[in-house]
């Protein structure tokens, strides 16, 4: 006599061990970021707890950089060559990701408690006109390209470990097009919430995109109207969470009211911010909005450095009670006052990356991060 076999019972079966390798779901969470009035909490514990700097607070801050090419690949072969890197010849996206995952260990140990990620990334060149290249976790229609998001998960879960806040992007003008119309940004904005739901991370402030005052195809991600999607993704929520929101604008711009009315938390950018006198003014007049209330300010991108000199963009944020973010790209000759090609090891938003502290600049920002972020209150 023949075994018989339930071909219901395989089909069951096959249903409790198969899991997508999109929706694996982790089972727990260990870095969970807050906002109450306009501090940020990570684990309860207000951030920088104790930690002043030139006779002013810190508490609450967020500091940050700019680092947003972490998943960054492109789909468009005929641009792939120009990101190999100097010492293989080829583009790597993996590498790029691993490298960054291997870096952010030391990024703590400076003090770094943030950084902005974006899933259609940034000018790999620093500043761009045309962006010929197809850097989007997206497809057409919003469905989370599997790779991309593999990625992501692996600097999510490494940020987890190190208690570290993620500000996670979703689009970036000139790949904004990449999606076919308003109903594909919307299932890509929904796409993104649910999955970090599955996923279970409470680390990270969601930025719906980056610069909505700038040349994006699609209207909703348009300053006038991005309102509505920070909207739609503050009114998801799964077991009595939901993710802080907000969107950012062009450098030396102060954000819309509506804007303002419905983010959990305000984002600036200093790109373009000359003297640092502007930055503290820039924190005055958000501060003077209608529809601001106690929230966090956080500068999440600013070129600007001069971190030897007493008053610069960053020391002057800090001091108005507004986090800063550090941005950084390898200029070329003629950029940004720049009479030489720069290395690879400049830079974090020029691909391919070196994300190691690797370049003066780079060491510049880290050593005094460290030195402020270690002066406990007398």
């Amino acid at each position: 006599m023949k075994n018989l076999v339930c071909p219901f019972c395989i089909i069951f079966l096959a249903t409790l061990i198969y899991v997508s390798p999109l929706y694996s779901i982790s089972s727990s969470h260990k870095t969970i970021v807050a906002i109450h009035g306009d501090n940020f909490y990570i684990n309860n514990e207000i951030t920088l707890k104790g930690v002043s700097y030139d006779g002013v607070s810190l508490e609450g801050l967020l500091p940050n950089s700019r680092m947003v090419q972490g998943i960054f690949d492109d789909l468009n072969p005929e641009t792939q060559h120009l990101w190999k890197y100097p010492d293989t010849g080829i583009w790597n996206p993996d590498r790029n990701t691993n490298e960054f995952v291997d870096a952010m260990t030391v990024w703590r140990k400076y003090g770094l408690l943030s950084f902005t990620l974006n899933m259609q990334g940034g000018s790999p060149f620093g500043y761009s006109k045309s962006q010929p290249w197809n850097n989007s976790a997206f497809d057409s229609d919003g469905t989370l390209r599997i790779n991309y998001m593999k990625r992501l998960e692996r600097i999510l879960d490494k940020a987890n470990e190190l208690e570290m806040v993620v500000i996670l992007g979703m689009f970036y003008f000139g790949q904004d097009e990449r999606l076919s119309n308003e109903r594909a940004v919307i299932n890509a904005v929904n796409n993104t919430i649910d999955w970090l739901f599955q996923h279970n991370y409470r680390n990270v402030l969601i930025e719906i995109n980056n610069e909505c005052d700038n040349r994006y195809s699609h209207p909703i991600l348009k300053a006038e109207r991005v309102y509505e999607l920070i909207d739609m993704a503050k009114g998801k929520e799964k077991n009595g969470y939901r993710y802080y929101v907000s969107t950012s604008f062009n450098g030396n711009t102060i954000p819309t009211e509506k804007v303002v009315k419905s983010s959990d938390y305000v984002l600036l950018h200093g790109n373009g911010v000359g003297q640092p006198e502007r930055i503290t003014e820039m924190v005055e007049l958000t501060r003077k909005l209608k529809a601001y209330r106690p929230m966090p300010i956080v500068f999440n991108e600013d070129d600007h450095y001069e971190f030897d000199k007493p008053a610069n963009n960053m020391l002057n944020a800090l001091k108005a009670h507004a986090s800063w973010g550090y941005f950084d790209f390898r200029r070329v000759k003629g950029q940004k006052g720049s009479d030489l090609d720069e290395p690879f090891e400049d830079g974090f938003q020029s691909v391919p990356v070196d994300w190691r502290v690797s370049s003066e600049r780079k060491k510049a920002f880290f050593e005094l991060l460290s030195k402020i972020t270690t002066v406990k209150q007398k």
